[in-house]
C-alpha cells in the first residue's frame, strides 16, 4: 500500500510523493484522511524558508529538516480503518484527529488520533489544535471581567480566540487586521469594533471607550509592526500576549520611549507548555479535554475559505503564501479510499 503525500522540498517547492505505508502494529491504527489544514503561520515560515537553522523537528509524525526537503503539518482529520489487535477505546469508522503532515492515508500509534465529538461534521476537527492553542492564549493572557482587549491579526487563531474573550466577560474586544474580509468576519465572529492598523489610535479607540488604550493585546498576526503597534495600544501597567512565532524575521521593537515608563509587560504565549501558575491544576490533557469540548460550540465553518485536493497542494501554497486577501483557512481534501 503506498499513500501520497505533500513535502516540501525546498523553500516554496511543494512536491507530492508516493511513500509505502508500514504495517498495522498490534497497538496502532491506519488512518484514512478525509482533509487536512494548512497552517497559514508557522507552516508558511516552514514553506518560505524562515524557521532558524537547528530547530528540531518538534512532532513524531513530521520527516525531513527545517533543511529541507521536509514533510510537515500538524492538522489532518480522517478515520480509522484498520486497528491492531491490541488497540481499545478506537474502532473502525471513529472520526479522529492527528497531528499528522498532509498524508492520504498513514499508520499512528493508537494513542495518538483524538477521536472528535459525536455528531461533530468531521471536516471541523481540523481546527483542534488551532482551538487549543487559541485556549492557551486565553489561559496565558487571563483577561478580567469587564476589562478591553485588542487582537492583533484575524488569521485562523485571532478569530478563535476573539470567539473565546466573547465568553471571558471582557467589556470590548477590537480586532486589528489589515484585510478587508478578516475584519468583516471579526465581527461576524463577536469582535465590537475592527479596524485596519492604521486606523488604531492609541489614547482614543475611536470614542468607543471614556478610558484611555486597552488593558490587554494580543499579538497574533505574525508582523513586527504589529507588535510594536499592541505595545503602544495598552494602558500604563497594560499586557501585551505575543502568540505569534516570527521564524527568522527581524522583530524591531520601539522600548526607548513609553515602554518603560508606562510599565508595560511582554508575555509569550506557546501551545508546547502550560503558564506554571496554572500547574499542576492545569493539565496538557486537561486543556485538550476543553478545546476538544469547545469544537461543536464554535463557529468554524466560516474560517473555511478553500478547499483543494491535495494533487493540487503545490497550487493550495502559493495561494495562502501569495494572495492572504482571499484566504483565511485553505484545507487539502482527499479521495475516499
Amino acid at each position: 500500500m503506498a499513500a501520497l503525500s505533500v513535502w516540501l522540498a525546498q523553500p516554496r517547492s511543494v512536491e507530492l510523493r508516493h511513500e509505502p505505508v508500514p504495517d498495522v502494529g498490534p497497538h496502532d491504527v491506519r488512518v484514512d484522511a478525509i482533509a487536512s489544514a494548512i497552517s497559514h503561520g508557522t507552516e508558511m515560515l516552514v514553506f518560505r524558508g524562515q524557521v532558524p537553522d537547528g530547530l528540531e523537528l518538534d512532532l513524531p509524525t513530521l520527516r525531513g529538516s527545517f533543511a529541507f526537503p521536509i514533510k510537515y503539518g500538524y492538522a489532518s482529520v480522517g478515520r480509522i480503518v484498520e486497528t491492531g489487535v491490541g488497540v481499545r477505546g478506537l474502532a473502525i469508522g471513529d472520526a479522529v484527529f492527528v497531528h499528522h503532515p498532509h498524508q492520504s492515508t498513514y499508520v499512528v500509534p493508537a494513542d495518538m488520533p483524538i477521536r472528535l465529538p459525536d455528531g461533530l461534521d468531521c471536516e471541523l476537527g481540523v481546527f483542534l489544535a488551532n482551538v487549543e492553542t487559541a485556549a492557551n492564549v486565553v489561559l496565558d493572557a487571563a483577561p478580567r471581567l469587564g476589562e478591553r482587549v485588542a487582537v492583533f491579526g484575524q488569521g485562523v487563531v485571532g478569530l478563535l480566540i476573539i470567539q473565546l474573550l466573547r465568553r471571558t466577560g471582557v467589556s470590548l474586544i477590537m480586532a486589528v487586521d489589515p484585510l478587508a474580509r478578516r475584519r468583516e468576519l471579526a465581527c461576524q465572529l463577536g469582535a465590537d469594533v475592527a479596524l485596519a492598523p492604521q486606523d488604531v489610535v492609541a489614547g482614543n479607540i475611536h470614542g468607543l471607550s471614556d478610558e484611555r488604550d486597552v488593558d490587554l493585546a494580543i499579538e497574533a498576526s505574525g508582523s513586527a509592526t504589529a507588535l510594536d503597534q499592541a505595545l503602544g495600544s495598552v494602558a500604563f501597567g497594560g499586557t501585551v500576549v505575543v502568540c505569534s512565532w516570527y521564524g527568522t524575521k527581524p522583530v524591531p521593537l520601539t522600548l526607548g520611549g513609553a515602554f518603560h515608563r508606562r510599565r508595560l509587560r511582554i508575555v509569550s504565549s506557546q501551545v508546547s507548555t502550560i503558564d506554571a501558575a496554572l500547574q499542576p491544576r492545569w493539565t496538557h490533557a486537561r486543556r485538550l479535554a476543553l478545546a476538544r469540548d469547545l469544537l461543536p460550540r464554535l463557529e468554524l465553518k466560516p474560517l473555511i475559505s478553500q478547499r483543494v485536493p491535495i494533487e493540487q497542494a503545490a497550487e493550495a501554497f502559493a495561494l495562502v503564501d501569495q494572495h492572504p486577501e482571499r484566504t483565511v483557512q485553505v484545507l487539502l481534501t482527499y479521495e475516499p479510499r
